[in-house]
């Protein structure tokens, strides 16, 4: 069992014991295993059907290829990085109605969140293509994509923001009170900073889910990464190659996101919840009230 001086590693779980460790280290090794045989026997398929024969792969070597793919790259790029700044603004302003006093601006939030996380993603994008148009509104095709992503990730901010905000101390809000802060200051100088900084790793790991729905822009034809891998593999008729190497620009780019999002959560100097602050940190507050005990309302 920790003991308060140990740090822990995620706000959203205990570290586990060493039993538990056992098991998750048994458990990757087997998932490992598993996944390395599925890959295996994926590639003996490959092969035994001609599709790793070197005049299949031989078009990649060509720079106007990567040129083309690098275009629709720089497109999801382009807009997950709107999509990242617009859903996090909107999330931490969610995220700070979430933990509101005010009674309906909590309950309107906190709807808003739960409806924004159930509805599909793809069925808010057929409604910015379809169903917007006939009322006489038309977002250029960047925006058909940004908004409906916008929408559904600021409510998966929100809840992140708001989990580093309930993690804090009282005791943060309490001296900073304590020097004659008003409510806002106290937000906005020593709880929102701190409480987005313990959940930076988790923000950046969203990135990673974030750039993923970014490939639903085929839908409205926005020149993104997988878009332009459908129109390649149309022209150079080698579908498997080119979703394979469209697969691997993913990977080495969510690769590099997830990494980064390690490096940080073990990054020494980092602070830590640990079993003493735990213990003074806000439950999951109800829509509207929260308990007067332990929430840094401010």
């Amino acid at each position: 069992m920790s003991t308060p001086n140990t740090n822990v590693a995620s706000y959203l779980y205990e570290v586990p014991g060493p039993r538990g460790r056992r098991r998750i280290i048994i458990g990757s090794i087997i998932s490992a295993l598993i996944i390395a045989g599925v890959i295996g026997a994926g590639l003996w398929q490959f092969g035994s059907r001609g599709q790793l024969d070197a005049d299949k792969w031989t078009p990649f070597l060509d720079l106007a290829i990567w040129k083309y793919l690098g275009v629709g790259l720089l497109g999801t790029l382009q807009a997950a990085a709107i999509v990242a700044i617009l859903g996090a603004s909107f999330g931490t302003l969610l995220a700070l109605g979430r933990v509101s006093k005010v009674r309906w601006l909590s309950w309107l939030c906190a709807g808003y969140i739960e409806i924004a996380r159930t509805v599909p993603v793809l069925l808010l994008i057929y409604l910015m293509l379809f169903g917007l148009p006939q009322l006489g509104i038309n977002f250029p095709v960047l925006w058909k994509l940004a908004i409906p992503l916008t929408l559904a990730n600021a409510a998966v901010f929100a809840e992140i923001v708001r989990a580093g905000i309930l993690s804090l101390p009282r005791g943060q809000a309490e001296a900073a009170f304590s020097l004659g802060l008003r409510s806002s200051q106290v937000m906005r100088l020593v709880v929102l900073p701190q409480a987005v900084r313990n959940v930076t790793p988790s923000l950046i790991t969203q990135l990673v889910s974030l750039m993923k729905d970014t490939s639903l822009g085929f839908i409205v034809a926005f020149t993104e990464l997988l878009y332009r891998g459908q129109v390649l593999s149309s022209f150079n008729h080698l579908l498997i190659q080119t979703y394979l190497v469209v697969t691997i620009i993913y990977l080495l780019v969510n690769g590099s996101l997830s990494g980064l999002a390690s490096r940080l959560q073990k990054k020494p100097g980092r602070r830590r919840t640990t079993i003493a602050s735990a213990t003074m940190a806000l439950p999951l507050p109800t829509p509207g009230g929260q308990s007067p005990q332990k929430a840094p309302h401010v």
